[in-house]
């Protein structure tokens, strides 16, 4: 894996929804930097560790959520190497169950795949029906880590373009929360 500045030359044999990710980063103008790895989609802890040593910056955990009468979505961005409680984030946004969406709504809502999911996903849910959620020590790092759309590519900015960029250009207040990986 190689590290690049920006935008790919070539977008041709990219998806369209990596496509719109750069598309939409340029047109913001955030700088990003991007490793693709195409013969090893971020799908194990190992591509993961490898793709967050190219990039130096850990790659955040994005879960698709919803509530027990799949009615109501959620996105939670928390640090790659944290457990996830579903109770003690369900406890904190005052939810009697929180589950795993399926991929049906996640196709649905926010146009992507188990596996390819990411804060980026939100340009698709214009109706923002999706509710984004993000631990607070996603926010205390220099730089964000995501995938543009797809697992076989890995993008990094700064935290200080996703907050004061990005999110607004989404239209976006995220719920903060703070998970410390424990019941």
């Amino acid at each position: 894996m190689q590290l690049y500045k920006g935008s790919p030359e070539k977008l041709s044999g990219r998806s369209e929804r990596e496509r719109r990710s750069y598309t939409f980063l340029d047109s913001l103008g955030i700088d990003f930097d991007r490793t693709d790895h195409p013969d090893a989609p971020a799908t194990t802890m190992e591509v993961c560790e490898e793709v967050d040593a190219v990039l130096g910056v850990r790659i955040c955990k994005n879960l698709f959520l919803c509530n027990r009468q799949k009615t109501v979505f959620y996105l939670l961005i928390m640090p790659g190497d944290k457990p996830f409680k579903t109770k003690e984030l369900s406890h904190q946004m005052g939810i009697s169950r929180l589950s795993f969406g399926e991929e049906n709504y996640m196709v649905d809502l926010l146009d992507v795949h188990p596996g390819s999911v990411s804060m980026l996903s939100l340009i698709y849910d214009t109706e923002q029906k999706v509710t984004l959620v993000i631990d607070e020590d996603v926010l205390k790092e220099e730089y964000f880590g995501c995938h543009p759309c797809e697992n076989t590519s890995s993008i990094r900015f700064l935290t200080k373009d996703l907050t004061e960029k990005i999110l607004p250009a989404l239209h976006r207040t995220p719920v903060i929360v703070h998970l410390a990986g424990t019941e």
